[in-house]
């Protein structure tokens, strides 16, 4: 029995080993026709090749990138500084993927020769984070892309506040729950406004996401919604470390992230997405903080007529 046991174990090693080679062999393929593509998509090439291997995660991610080159090379529309501003794009993501890819390659590397079971099992959960947050990053590619290049048209109707409002903050409850993180909200459930409900529940569950992430365990978030002469203003207060006022402007900025914070998960485009979607509305956010006494998002969306 011990030697079938033995055998079995053998087998299963082995098998294990065979799959971490077959993984290996796979991300190493996709990071280089990724870094490949990308580069030339900055230096103007050519990028139709690219998609000839057959690989369903490749293929997937392939067409997006495709699809954001003919719109940057083949429409006369966009402007220099529209071509210029997708550029910069790309080469944000090129650079931001690096990271995530590096590290799974190391892991995959430690996972070839690793023989302790429990190690393995730590790598293995180190590899899944990586990849989520590859994964995390070229979805939001695909937003930035979507919203920089006008492809999204913004599909303002009029609904009401509270409903866009308590979706939000339904995404983020495991999050807050997590931490025990207390969130309130005043809204009045009649008020109605005129906006694009898809895209404001996202800005909302960004500037949410952010504010649990870095309230401290125990915190609070109160969500208020109030309507002035021009606009209907929606607050989202927390108890976290708060913001230094000359940061302020910076937090916006597509992948920053203030310096103290990187051993927090996230790569900085939340609040840089939740302020575009509110700019193209006609909207615009502003916070109030301090160090050490939370941070305010305030979120203004124009009153228009509700017919």
């Amino acid at each position: 029995m011990a030697e079938i046991i033995a055998v079995l174990c053998l087998i299963a090693v082995a098998v294990m080993w065979h799959r971490i080679r077959m993984l290996k062999k796979d991300i190493y393929s996709f990071s280089d026709r990724l870094e490949q593509c990308l580069d030339a998509m900055i230096s103007g090439q050519d990028i139709e090749n690219f998609g000839e291997l057959k690989d369903s995660l490749w293929d997937k991610i392939y067409e997006k990138l495709r699809k954001l080159d003919h719109m940057w090379l083949g429409q006369n529309q966009y402007n220099q500084e529209e071509k210029r501003q997708i550029k910069e794009l790309i080469s944000d993501i090129s650079h931001q993927t690096k990271t995530p890819i590096a590290n799974i390659k190391m892991y995959l590397e430690i996972l070839e020769n690793e023989e302790d079971a429990a190690r393995r099992t730590e790598f293995l959960g180190h590899l899944k984070g990586q990849t989520e947050k590859l994964d995390f990053l070229l979805q939001s590619l695909v937003k930035m892309s979507r919203l920089e290049t006008g492809i999204i048209e913004i599909s303002k109707q009029a609904a009401r506040i509270y409903e866009t409002l308590g979706r939000s903050a339904a995404s983020i409850v495991p999050k807050a729950e997590q931490k025990g993180i207390s969130l309130f909200a005043d809204c009045d459930e009649r008020l109605m406004a005129v906006y694009d409900k898809k895209w404001t529940e996202e800005a909302v569950f960004n500037i949410l996401d952010n504010a649990v992430k870095y309230t401290p365990s125990g915190g609070s978030i109160h969500i208020t919604v109030s309507v002035q002469e021009f606009f209907t203003k929606i607050s989202i207060k927390d108890s976290g470390k708060g913001i230094a006022r000359e940061r302020q402007a910076q937090i916006f900025g597509r992948f920053y992230r203030e310096p103290e914070v990187h051993d927090e998960e996230g790569i900085g485009v939340g609040l840089y997405l939740a302020r575009k979607i509110i700019t193209l509305q006609n909207g615009y956010i502003e916070v109030v903080s301090e160090p050490g006494k939370g941070a305010d998002f305030q979120i203004y969306l124009p009153n228009e007529a509700i017919s």
